[in-house]
């Protein structure tokens, strides 16, 4: 046994073979493990395991590079995170994260999966792994006496495999009979029944993974649809829901020939794809401290927290809005949010308190792209409100009618540069993900927005070539 390594059979994780043993005795038919781990990017990056191998993985973990949680997008390792050549790319332990141990629907031969997460030889935390991220704040609060409970929705576009004559991105045609479609459709229930038999794959899939898949809905531009989830009283939970449906989806549309987009803005001349986050708070008694006393005065608390996240907001958009084409999204008239600014039953705002049952009151955080990592929005979030509370932030004045109208943007990042500059000097930041996720996250982003100020597009031929 390597020096500082802890005995085989103890899982820091709190994962029981003993779950292993009973899946495989209730699923003869899988023959193959997807073990999967979430980098800073939220790509699913692991191994497949053949069936006889899953015990052992409970029991004893599985080696994996430390250098899988400093990669970029393109799966590239970025060697300013510290994690690569700086600790010679060694070795450190993956274990199962308890009760993610699910059967995939619709594979054949079937296979299973289960989420991991990253640890130490010695059974320390990996402090690069987003999932430990999350994790941290979750704690922190039930030291306060709090406990997040929350849900995402899942927007996307079906895209048809080939492009249009323009080189453009299509709607996907219907699965059902073929018919195409370029009109907006929103809420229309018949435009979904062409897709119904793909639709019906997911919530299968969900149904599997134990996710409470719900209502469904044809969003604001062609090809786009939106998913909601069932509320979630763990708040890692709603983040583990998100990010496996994702894979639901684009599994399941792959098998009926269409394409699931999760970019932020496929389409210029629509409306992108968010990943709203609603979140309470529960005190120990498990009541939501978000709820009004008196019908019609707002509860201080929920105030408190609209005025963290506000207060944070400029210096966490990296974290909502992590890639180049994130903030195509953000126009106004779009649904997007372009200030930090809050309000009641409003869609126009950043961070919304929808109408209905006071019992159940939250906040709807509204600027995620639904290509963001939903544990570290979720860790960025809960860590905002959390300031909120401590401080007793003043939310200032809600904003009421067209947020985009005047719109304060102050000292809101307008670009990607800007987001990774305001994150890298961002404390507030810094202690939300914890010091080693801060860096290893901005230092992903800075190599990747260098990729990208690099390489010579489309846009500068058309404008330049035969011009200037």
């Amino acid at each position: 046994m390597v020096k500082g390594e802890m005995q085989t059979g103890r899982s820091p994780s709190g994962s029981d073979v003993a779950e292993a043993e009973a899946f495989l005795v209730a699923h003869p038919e899988i023959e193959a493990i997807d073990l999967v781990l979430h980098d800073a990017n939220g790509i699913g990056r692991g191994k497949i395991i053949r069936r006889h191998e899953l015990l052992g993985f409970y029991q004893s973990g599985r080696h994996l590079p430390i250098s899988i949680l400093g990669l970029d997008i393109c799966g590239e390792d970025v060697h300013e995170t510290g994690l690569i050549w700086d600790q010679g790319d060694g070795d450190l332990r993956a274990w199962p994260v308890p009760g993610t141990l699910v059967p995939l629907h619709g594979t054949r031969p079937a296979r299973a999966e289960v989420l991991m997460c990253m640890y130490g030889l010695d059974g320390t935390a990996m402090s690069s792994d987003p999932r430990h991220a999350l994790q941290r704040q979750v704690s922190a609060l039930a030291r306060e006496g709090l406990r997040p409970a929350g849900a995402f929705e899942l927007e996307f576009f079906l895209l048809a495999k080939e492009r249009g004559a323009d080189g453009r991105v299509q709607p996907a045609r219907d699965v059902l009979d073929g018919r195409a479609s370029n009109k907006t459709e929103v809420y229309s229930v018949d435009h979904l029944h062409g897709m119904l038999p793909l639709f019906s794959d997911i919530y299968a899939g969900a149904a599997a993974a134990g996710i409470k898949a719900e209502t469904l809905i044809s969003e604001y531009a062609p090809g786009q649809y939106e998913l909601t989830l069932h509320y979630r009283e763990d708040v890692m939970q709603a983040a583990d829901d998100l990010i496996r449906l994702k894979r639901i989806v684009r599994a399941q549309a792959r098998n009926h020939g269409v394409i699931a987009c999760f970019m932020a803005k496929p389409v210029e001349q629509y409306a992108g794809s968010g990943m709203h986050f609603h979140v309470s708070m529960l005190d120990k008694t498990g009541r939501n401290i978000f709820v009004e006393a008196v019908e019609g005065q707002w509860a201080p608390t929920i105030l408190h927290a609209l005025g963290g996240l506000r207060a944070t907001m400029a210096e966490s958009m990296l974290i909502f809005a992590p890639h180049a084409n994130s903030w195509r999204r953000f126009v106004g008239q779009s649904y997007a949010p372009v200030s930090p600014s809050w309000g009641v039953n409003n869609r126009s705002v950043a961070l919304r308190i929808p109408a209905g049952d006071i019992k159940a009151r939250r906040i709807e955080h509204r600027p995620a792209g639904v290509d963001a990592n939903p544990y570290l929005v979720a860790a960025t979030v809960l860590a905002g409100i959390r300031a909120g509370l401590a401080h007793r932030v003043d939310p200032g004045p809600e904003t009421t009618g067209n947020g985009y109208d005047g719109a304060e943007i102050g000292e809101m990042p307008v670009d990607w540069r800007g987001a990774i500059e305001a994150a890298r000097n961002s404390t507030f930041l810094r202690d939300a993900l914890g010091e080693d996720m801060h860096r290893t996250f901005v230092a992903i982003k800075a190599a990747e927005y260098a990729r990208v100020a690099a390489t010579i597009s489309e846009v500068d031929y058309d404008l330049y070539l035969h011009t200037v």
